[in-house]
């Protein structure tokens, strides 16, 4: 286990007591909530639950152990197997994901909001340890944002892809989600949650990019773009090697970190063609369970390719 699981392993630990001591009756709330448990970046289903109206002590552990079977670690707050279901190995481990970004806080101290999508993933962490978002659990977090709290959208487009940008604008206001438009390289703000739309010439200069550019450790992307302007497009396995290499037509669907409001999308391409055939996977269907997802013509790719189960 490297250090950086390590101290969130402790960490975990640390929130169980916290959560043992403060955490009592409260408002019960409504909506529902899901509660998804998968394998190898979501290849392999274990089950799904869910919630219409839970107790307002509700945490995401008292969930997960409702409806599954599960054994634990480090004082009962570091999930060791669901299930059945544990790390094999040294670099196998479960995490999970509240409205598609990676929590921070142990599962017996988060509590459980309206609305919320939680998911377990048991996967290989040797490439990373950190993967701040996937774009899996769709139409979130734009629709309830985090932490309880909805946050307003930007969407940022380049000059050159409208078709593929008004595509965007009308999914995101088909699901519910009202859009804020400015242009490319603006910055969503620390208030907002960002979608930025272009070919990889495009926004290479962008922070999101710079971060892709430097592999899974820095942005929790399996995917990088190669070439002076981006004009292919690498898919990487569990370990970061690249498994496939695809060219002009090639599209990409990721998130990352990027404010400590939450993460900011990319729909990218290795051209305009790609990044519209991005901008029509931007579907609940198409993008279910996918850490990211590249797409080329009328292929999806999950990525990391060849996930190990």
């Amino acid at each position: 286990m490297t250090r950086t699981a390590l101290v969130t392993a402790i960490a975990i630990a640390s929130a169980v007591a916290i959560a043992g001591c403060g955490l009592g009756a409260g408002k019960p709330t409504s909506g529902a909530v899901t509660l998804t448990v998968t394998r190898g970046f979501g290849t392999a289903p274990i089950g799904l639950a869910s919630e219409k109206s839970i107790p307002g002590s509700q945490t995401v552990m008292r969930m997960l152990e409702k409806s599954f079977h599960v054994s634990t670690r480090y004082g009962g707050g570091f999930v060791e197997s669901i299930d059945g279901h544990a790390g094999g190995s040294s670099r196998l481990d479960w995490f999970y994901y509240v409205n598609g970004i990676q929590a921070t806080l142990g599962a017996a101290g988060a509590s459980v909001h309206k609305g919320d999508r939680i998911w377990w993933d048991l996967h290989d962490w040797t490439a990373t340890d950190t993967i701040p978002a996937v774009v899996g659990s769709f139409p979130e977090p734009f629709l309830h944002g985090t932490g309880g709290r909805r946050f307003p959208v930007t969407l940022e487009c380049a000059a050159d892809v409208g078709t593929a940008c008004k595509e965007v604008t009308d999914e995101l206001t088909k699901i519910g989600v009202p859009v804020s438009s400015q242009a490319i390289g603006t910055g969503s703000g620390s208030d907002s949650l960002g979608v930025i739309v272009g070919t990889w010439r495009d926004l290479r200069q962008e922070l999101l990019a710079t971060l892709i550019d430097h592999g899974p450790a820095s942005s929790g992307v399996y995917a990088k773009f190669a070439g002076p302007t981006g004009s292919s497009l690498q898919l990487l396995d569990p370990q970061g090697h690249v498994a496939k290499t695809l060219g002009a037509g090639a599209g990409l669907i990721a998130a990352t970190a990027q404010t400590s409001t939450g993460p900011a999308w990319l729909i990218t391409g290795t051209n305009v063609a790609g990044v519209s055939a991005a901008a029509a996977a931007l579907t609940p269907a198409r993008l279910h369970d996918h850490f990211a997802l590249a797409v080329q013509g009328g292929t999806d790719l999950p990525v990391p390719l060849e996930a190990t189960s």
